[in-house]
């Protein structure tokens, strides 16, 4: 069994369009797909984010398992951001609150934080120098 990396993170929402333009104005970006498409109301929605266009995919909350109906909790998936402290102000500014507050995890460079974006959903953002590192890594390897 081999784990070959990030796939697809799934968040639900109540109201789809306004976790889409929601989450277009924090990306940048629009969502490249949508289910069932426009003009009927999306029951799924997906952004490609990052270097590697990781999925985020939103579900219609009718959809979600009972266990994802509640409060914001369980694991946390961080995205790796540049500047931890700017992001999560703007998070703040668009109406996410603050779960877990900007946490520096020793002196290696790792700092993390998260909040709970409007739709409930548990959003992770971190530094993370072994990301660079990987990068790096990948842009200096011959093709």
């Amino acid at each position: 069994m081999t784990f070959r990396g990030f796939a697809t993170i799934t968040f639900y929402a109540d109201d789809l369009a306004a976790a889409r333009d929601w989450y277009t104005e924090l990306l940048g970006l629009e969502p490249y797909f949508a289910f069932p498409e426009a003009p009927a109301a999306p029951a799924y929605i997906e952004f490609r984010v990052g270097d590697d266009e990781d999925e985020l995919g939103f579900v219609d909350r009718k959809y979600a398992p009972a266990a994802a109906t509640g409060t914001p909790g369980g694991a946390i998936m961080n995205w790796h951001v540049d500047d931890v402290a700017g992001t999560l102000a703007t998070l703040l500014a668009m109406g996410a609150t603050e779960y877990e507050p900007l946490t520096p995890r020793g002196d290696s460079g790792f700092v993390t934080a998260s909040v709970v974006d409007p739709f409930g959903n548990v959003l992770g953002i971190m530094h993370n120098p072994h990301y660079l590192e990987i990068l790096a890594a990948r842009a200096s390897s011959p093709s």
